[in-house]
């Protein structure tokens, strides 16, 4: 485990647990928070044809704080410096402006394309982030080049069209991969450096600079007085918006919790699945029948998280020092130098 884990909780849960129940319970409030995001947004957005998205997350991020407050947060447990917070929400703010003005360029399956690679520019910008600098195996890169295949290939299976790109539209997308990978590394970075970082301060601090971030495109695009009318006509709206912020809520923290023990990278890799999961229940709950696509992509997916959960075999490189050297050193007590020489005594070649 990393520092603090010890500490961690996930809604009075404690996380002091083997990897594995670690791993069990984070991952299941990430699937059912974004799975009931995803019904609430099928419904606001299609069913409605509200498309409010600016607006719906100001509203949301409201709801964010009461849950945090309810959880006990306050602003004196803080540990780290508000600026960590402001890059933070700018770059996940950008990274939102991004993904939705790239939609006027993209079709979905080009989108879907872009969405599906997010895990490999994570793990490539672990490399630069300050108080990370994390290297990864090709062992991790292969298994993680298996999914984004197998997830390209699942999704892509049903698509009538083929992927249309415009370079504005692939130059904003990537953008807004950039800033993801960022974002994810730099939450790592922070839990690292900072093990009483809490997922609360991480999601309180967030939102609370998050929010006047919005107001500038919301105004500029008019979005905020044609919501407000809309959603004033439909004051049921705002009930869906409510559950569904507590729903991504539960997960938004569960994905913190992914990120402080397993990393930036491992929790990328969870939520780029998270669209192959969910396309396969439906197809389990509507009988949708499966292509031989369907099957190839499924089994590069299993084939990369399989092959992600297996420990690296390539030995790390250790440091050989001399017990000559050690015991010739003034500092070394005598009491231990029969202990070296037993040792060296005992040393015989494995072959």
């Amino acid at each position: 485990m990393k520092n603090g884990d010890q500490t961690r909780f996930l809604f009075g849960i404690s996380l002091h647990r083997p990897k594995w129940q670690q791993f069990l319970i984070c991952s299941f409030g990430f699937f059912f928070g974004y799975l009931v995001n995803g019904v609430c947004e099928e419904y606001v957005y299609n069913r409605l044809q509200f498309s409010y998205g600016w607006y719906f997350t100001f509203v949301q991020g409201f709801v964010y704080l009461i849950l945090i407050r309810l959880q006990g947060f306050t602003l004196k447990q803080m540990v780290n410096p508000w600026n960590s917070y402001v890059k933070l929400s700018s770059v996940l703010m950008g990274s939102h402006g991004l993904t939705k003005s790239s939609l006027a360029y993209l079709n979905y399956p080009a989108q879907i394309m872009f969405k599906s690679t997010k895990v490999l520019p994570v793990m490539i910008m672990g490399a630069f982030v300050p108080g990370l600098r994390r290297k990864y195996s090709l062992h991790d890169y292969i298994s993680a080049l298996l999914l984004v295949i197998g997830l390209i290939l699942f999704t892509l299976a049903d698509s009538q069209t083929s992927p249309n790109f415009s370079i504005i539209g692939v130059i904003m997308i990537s953008g807004a991969l950039i800033m993801d990978a960022f974002l994810g590394n730099f939450q790592e970075a922070i839990f690292t450096v900072n093990p009483e970082t809490t997922q609360m301060e991480m999601l309180f601090c967030s939102t609370i600079v998050g929010i006047p971030f919005l107001v500038v495109p919301m105004v500029l695009t008019g979005e905020l007085f044609k919501a407000w009318s809309s959603c004033s006509q439909h004051p049921y709206v705002y009930g869906v918006l409510v559950f569904e912020a507590m729903a991504t809520f539960i997960g938004q923290v569960s994905v913190l919790s992914l990120i402080a023990i397993f990393g930036a990278a491992t929790t990328a890799m969870i939520t780029t699945a998270r669209k192959a999961v969910t396309l396969l229940l439906s197809y389990m709950i509507f009988t949708k029948p499966l292509t031989e696509r369907h099957g190839l992509g499924l089994l590069l997916i299993s084939m990369g998280i399989i092959l992600r959960m297996l420990p690296d075999t390539k030995p790390s490189p250790r440091v050989q020092v001399s017990n000559v050297n050690v015991k010739k050193s003034k500092a070394f007590p005598k009491e231990l130098e029969s202990v070296v020489d037993e040792q060296d005594e005992e040393k015989k070649p494995l072959i």
